[in-house]
């Protein structure tokens, strides 16, 4: 596992409107046919390609369609190449993926691929449950963000964020301080428990910059949760969009991309915000993909990920409002439509991100294990 420090995180963020700008044109986006994506003509990727056909399906798990777009991540993969994809679960956290990983070893509705939160990659690791590949586009993802072995790497980030369906909530909340008022009784949700979700975990880390802590210490967002939870303002409950949509959960601590997509959705029914709250520097996290040690259909795993990781893949992903792993990279390149770029957040919300590290991304999974359950009560 090779992490590198936080500024050398914060220095790939730094993305600005204008270096953006200057990089960005009409040029014609490398691998798009009609706004479909045609796979480089080079022998490798032909045999790949004809063996994943052979194959003919892949087993995915942990996808809703509405998040970071894998709908029409699924939908035109199999498009092109003819490919069955099954989706299990989408719903699933990145705990049940491991867990899918290990109990359905030898069967042929394993999955073949994982999309994990980078503390259970880590775990995948630990458990030997990956094989390493290494996709085309290996050199122009960001070193912090890949296994030098291969083992996973990071196909896209985002910040954490509130998500606020107005129509319930008269008065959004712009902070953390704010998410403890009496107005948002029952209101407040996470995606999820932290001890199994990515999303949820990211949001107690957050919590934790904002309260006194730091990327070294996590303690301090999980007594933030205990307060929220004392207080009657804290719903236990795991939040999807459609609880953000119905108002059975009209405040959602998740990701910029999954609340932003999910107000576009919405548009001119329900009113939806989405606020990266200002007390601290945003509280950044990618996923990660990696490739199940026992894949039933390994080389269609293998031509998902060169999928995913293609230039096309990659905008797919920035269309549903997730920054893709390759982003700089794209824009160095001016291969990013203006109009999608203007689509997404200021760049300035995104300059101060952080990131935590392999061994503080371990130490904080200790410190919620060993004080979620005693400390938060609901």
């Amino acid at each position: 596992m090779t992490h590198s420090s936080n500024d050398s995180r914060r220095n790939f963020l730094k993305f600005t409107a204008g270096a953006a700008g200057a990089s960005l044109g009409s040029a014609l986006i490398p691998g798009l046919v009609g706004n479909v994506f045609a796979a480089p003509a080079t022998p490798t990727n032909k045999a790949l390609i004809a063996a994943a056909k052979a194959e003919g399906k892949l087993n995915v798990i942990a996808l809703p369609p509405d998040w970071a777009n894998y709908g029409k991540m699924i939908s035109e993969f199999s498009k092109i190449y003819g490919i069955k994809v099954d989706s299990a679960s989408p719903d699933a956290s990145s705990a049940q993926e491991l867990q899918a990983v290990k109990s359905l070893k030898g069967q042929s509705r394993a999955p073949d691929v994982v999309d994990v939160g980078p503390a259970f990659a880590l775990s995948g690791v630990e458990e030997g449950l990956f094989q390493p590949y290494k996709v085309a586009s290996w050199e122009s993802i960001p070193t912090n963000m890949k296994d030098a072995n291969g083992l996973w790497w990071g196909d896209y980030f985002g910040v954490v964020s509130f998500g606020v369906n107005r129509n319930v909530v008269k008065n959004a909340p712009q902070n953390w301080a704010d998410l403890l008022k009496p107005e948002y009784k029952g209101m407040v949700a996470l995606n999820g428990s932290p001890l199994g979700a990515g999303a949820a975990f990211a949001g107690v880390f957050a919590a934790s910059l904002a309260n006194g802590g730091s990327l070294d210490n996590m303690l301090p967002g999980v007594e933030f949760f205990a307060k929220l939870s004392k207080a009657g303002n804290f719903n236990p409950s795991s939040a999807t969009s459609a609880s953000l949509v119905s108002g059975q959960t009209p405040i959602v601590i998740n990701w910029d991309y999954l609340n932003i997509a999910q107000a576009k959705k919405e548009s001119g029914k329900v009113k939806i915000d989405t606020i990266i709250p200002f007390e601290a520097k945003p509280y950044g996290g990618y996923y990660c993909q990696a490739i199940n040690k026992f894949a039933p259909n390994l080389k269609a795993a293998q031509l998902w990920e060169e999928f995913l990781m293609s230039d096309a893949g990659q905008l797919i992903y920035l269309e549903g409002f997730a920054h893709p792993a390759r982003f700089n990279d794209m824009v160095s390149r001016g291969v990013i439509p203006k109009a999608l770029m203007d689509e997404l957040p200021p760049a300035s919300a995104y300059k101060d991100v952080v990131f935590a590290d392999k061994a503080q991304t371990e130490k904080a999974q200790g410190v919620l294990k060993a004080n979620w359950s005693n400390m938060v009560k609901v």
